[in-house]
């Protein structure tokens, strides 16, 4: 039996379909206020059958915080996908981030050992890989602390996967970039699709890797299916500019593209003027500072590691932005 959490987020959602599609027996936890409609819709895009599919899955009430949920819930688990996170680069959710980020990984972590789990993979995020001031970021580049609450989260939630490996936990660790796939409009890259659909001027002047969540849930499979423990893996395509991909999803929407660019210092105005709506007419924040210094910043990642392991062949993002803007116009 596999263990799937996170199953009604991105990743999650649409590694359960992967899964069940390959006659996996799964059961995939969610919390009590989840919108299990939503896997349902994203299930559809993959078939007709996705009443089918998601009457597979057995469903389970829990949470990765509540020990006594996962005491029921870890009786005959072999593998475990831990996908759960909590997204935010506002610091007044490091705290909330700590306890879900870290302390769920940790929870999991314990379980499986003490459970016996045969395979365990988590899905991190690049933004736990260290940046280099080299050419290319790979997985060996040294982490520098930074400033980013959500970077220091997952950082510190794959440090209590690497003790699990210590302790005989056959686990594998996966890097993904910015991840493109359906279902999910409102939160991660589906909102850059939200946002550009309402019509946008500005575009940021940084530049990051990208990947289809296709991408992201077959690699993960292949590597546990082979046994492939012990190490991480940045998951990324293709590196673009926010350009460039901002300029493909407006194209592929039939809208025209935003024709300037949102640098440094427009950034940081945008974010002052943000933070003075918010102090005066109490509107919820919509920038803080690590978000506008990931839009302005210009990384570059090597996925030579995952490529020469797997001998993967990715989608093209073209391909991947194109599908998932044809999903968004029929929502």
């Amino acid at each position: 039996m596999i263990l799937v959490t996170g199953g009604t987020g991105l990743v999650g959602c649409h590694l359960l379909n992967l899964l069940v599609n390959k006659n996996k027996k799964v059961v995939a936890l969610y919390r009590k206020n989840s919108n299990l409609e939503k896997v349902k819709k994203v299930f559809s895009t993959y078939s007709k059958n996705s009443q089918e599919i998601f009457s597979k899955i057995k469903w389970v009430e829990g949470d990765i915080n509540d020990l006594e949920s996962l005491k029921n819930i870890f009786n005959d688990i072999e593998e475990v996908y831990h996908c759960a996170a909590f997204i935010s680069f506002d610091k007044k959710d490091l705290k909330a981030m700590n306890k879900i980020n870290v302390e769920g990984t940790a929870n999991m972590v314990n379980f499986s050992i003490d459970f016996n789990v045969k395979k365990f993979c988590y899905v991190s995020t690049i933004a736990a890989i260290g940046l280099s001031t080299n050419k290319f970021t790979n997985e060996e580049t040294e982490w520098l602390d930074n400033s980013n609450p959500y970077s220091l989260t997952k950082k510190n939630a794959e440090m209590e996967v690497w003790r699990g490996i210590s302790e005989g936990l056959n686990a594998t660790i996966v890097n993904p970039g910015v991840i493109i796939g359906s279902g999910f409009w409102k939160r991660g890259s589906g909102a850059f699709f939200t946002q550009i659909s309402r019509g946008m001027n500005y575009y940021p002047s940084g530049k990051t890797g990208f990947i289809c969540v296709k991408d992201v849930v077959n690699i993960m499979h292949q590597l546990m299916e082979k046994n492939i423990f012990s190490e991480r893996f940045i998951l990324v395509a293709e590196n673009w500019s926010f350009k460039r991909f901002f300029y493909k999803v407006s194209k592929s929407l039939n809208l025209p593209p935003p024709k300037k660019q949102a640098g440094k210092a427009l950034m940081y105005f945008a974010l002052i003027i943000d933070f003075l709506n918010s102090l005066i007419f109490g509107k919820k924040r919509k920038l803080n500072s690590a978000s506008v210094k990931s839009s302005i910043s210009t990384s570059h990642y090597s996925n030579d590691k995952i490529l020469k392991k797997l001998k993967y062949n990715f989608i093209k993002i073209d391909s991947s932005v194109e599908d998932t803007c044809n999903v968004f116009l029929k929502k």
